[in-house]
């Protein structure tokens, strides 16, 4: 018998070697995305969140500058696609409302602006609301912009302003997600500007991939409100949806 627990332990030990033997950054993002134990107590479980968000931390201290920057890019990106389907819902919203490179520039613009101010601000730790009031907010947002589509043939003059207060909601969607990880403090700019870039070459990817969809399957005819209407009803729906859910 105990022969038996030595063998199993060995086992155990060679296992986790094996294991950890592998880079430690390709642990860090999948430790988060894997979800962790349920705990039937609140502050055990607070406990167990606090110290694997310590462990990350001092795995991430103890790499490079070039492998940090590439996960938190990588990070950035992933909340977009394929992970944020929210926010790509959000962004085809204001792909539908003009269906005109220079006004979608503007409102692309004000919406990056404003998630960058927000995203900042929570990771310094200088604003935080709960994710139970945001994300009911974000999936409203959704739900307003699909129905300025059907309303406005073209975005009125306050749409800039609109998709930037909305852009400031999806900052602290962002930051609430960001903050599962944990950013070391020596490179806590450079790190949370690479989150940032990730993100921004998610959204433009989900505009070039519409556009080129668009202009190839629909050609000139995708101008019009035949399309435009339909697409946003649809994302109309997502949004209010997504609210539903999440107030319930």
């Amino acid at each position: 018998m105990r022969l038996l627990k030595i063998i199993l332990f060995s086992n155990l030990l060679f296992i986790s070697l094996t294991v950890y033997s592998h880079n430690p950054e390709d642990f860090v993002i999948s430790e988060i995305e894997q979800g962790q134990l349920t705990f039937e107590n609140e502050q055990i479980a607070a406990e167990y969140s606090a110290a694997l968000k310590r462990l990350r931390m001092r795995r991430l201290s103890a790499m490079s500058w070039q492998k940090k920057t590439s996960i938190f890019t990588k990070a950035g990106f992933e909340h977009i696609i394929p992970k944020g389907l929210d926010h790509i819902i959000f962004v085809l919203g204001l792909f539908f409302s003009c269906l005109q490179l220079r006004s979608l520039l503007w409102q692309v613009t004000a919406f990056t602006a404003a998630h960058s101010i927000t995203l900042a601000l929570a990771a310094l730790g200088l604003v935080k609301i709960d994710a139970s009031i945001v994300e009911p907010l974000i999936a409203l947002s959704i739900v307003w912009i699909a129905i300025e589509n059907c309303v406005f043939k073209k975005p009125n003059q306050w749409r800039s302003l609109v998709v930037f207060t909305f852009g400031l909601l999806h900052g602290l969607g962002f930051a609430s997600m960001l903050s599962q990880y944990g950013i070391p403090k020596d490179n806590f700019i450079s790190l949370l500007l690479a989150f940032n870039i990730g993100v921004e070459i998610g959204q433009l990817s989900v505009l070039i991939i519409a556009f080129i969809f668009f202009r190839l399957f629909f050609n000139k005819s995708w101008q019009n409100e035949i399309i435009r209407i339909p697409a946003s009803i649809i994302i109309g729906f997502f949004g209010l949806f997504w609210f539903i859910e999440r107030v319930l």
